[in-house]
């Protein structure tokens, strides 16, 4: 479930280079290669694609080769304040899965049928999480690889249907949206089912610490980063298999 963590976090430095565009009925954070043969769809926290930190990260995996793309899966409502002091409750309901998972259906199924890409890789982050399992469902998984830091509102049933589509997930130490028992089952789910899969588990950090963490705190810093390299090694190395 979504919690005040989901909600707070820092502002970093820098500016993007990309551009916002209109696609497939949603405005759209376009960045990286003018080629569409490797794309990689990230779904956002409750941020969405105003965050700067948001678009640093998709400029980083635009310079690794592959077009970028964040889509407005919260149609004009991102969380603004960074300081938790959204209503959760109000804002969950607002953005509950049966109002964004067809937004992201929307966008999905026109884009794989225009651009038609040889790779897609999605990743979630926090809220966007549990959407980029839904992405990777048997019997027709929309991607081809899907990477996934500190998820919130994840349901067991997602882990059990994944069948081989590669799957990253970056932990964190600290966090009640994925916490230990959460991971430790998700980690059992796949193991059982043969799955192809990576778990990295992050001390010293909490939730958000990929996209929002206080990266004055060289701990942070270093699993921010680490993140960001493992989540496009993920893809390079799947985008050739």
């Amino acid at each position: 479930m979504l919690s005040k963590c989901c909600f707070t976090g820092n502002l970093h430095e820098g500016e993007s280079i990309g551009e916002i565009k209109e696609l497939f009925g949603l405005k759209t954070y376009v960045t990286g290669s003018a080629s569409n043969d490797k794309i990689v769809i990230i779904l956002t926290d409750v941020f969405g694609l105003k965050l700067v930190n948001n678009r640093l990260i998709a400029d980083q995996i635009g310079k690794a080769g592959y077009k970028v793309l964040i889509p407005d899966i919260l149609f004009g409502d991102p969380v603004t304040a960074l300081d938790g002091s959204v209503d959760f409750k109000d804002y969950a309901y607002r953005h509950r899965p049966e109002v964004t998972r067809p937004i992201i259906d929307g966008f999905l199924h026109p884009l794989k049928k225009e651009l038609n890409p040889k790779f897609l890789g999605v990743i979630g982050h926090c809220f966007g999480g549990r959407y980029v399992l839904d992405l990777i469902q048997l019997p027709a998984p929309l991607a081809d690889a899907a990477a996934i830091a500190h998820p919130s509102s994840l349901e067991n049933q997602k882990f059990e249907n994944i069948g081989q589509t590669p799957l990253l997930i970056s932990a964190a130490q600290v966090d009640r949206s994925f916490n230990t028992e959460a991971r430790h089952t998700a980690e059992k789910i796949l193991s059982e089912n043969g799955a192809v899969f990576q778990v990295d588990l992050f001390s010293n950090v909490s939730h958000g610490f990929a996209v929002r963490g206080d990266i004055t705190d060289a701990k942070v810093k270093y699993a921010k980063e680490k993140v960001l390299s493992d989540q496009i090694h993920w893809f390079d190395h799947f985008s050739r298999a």
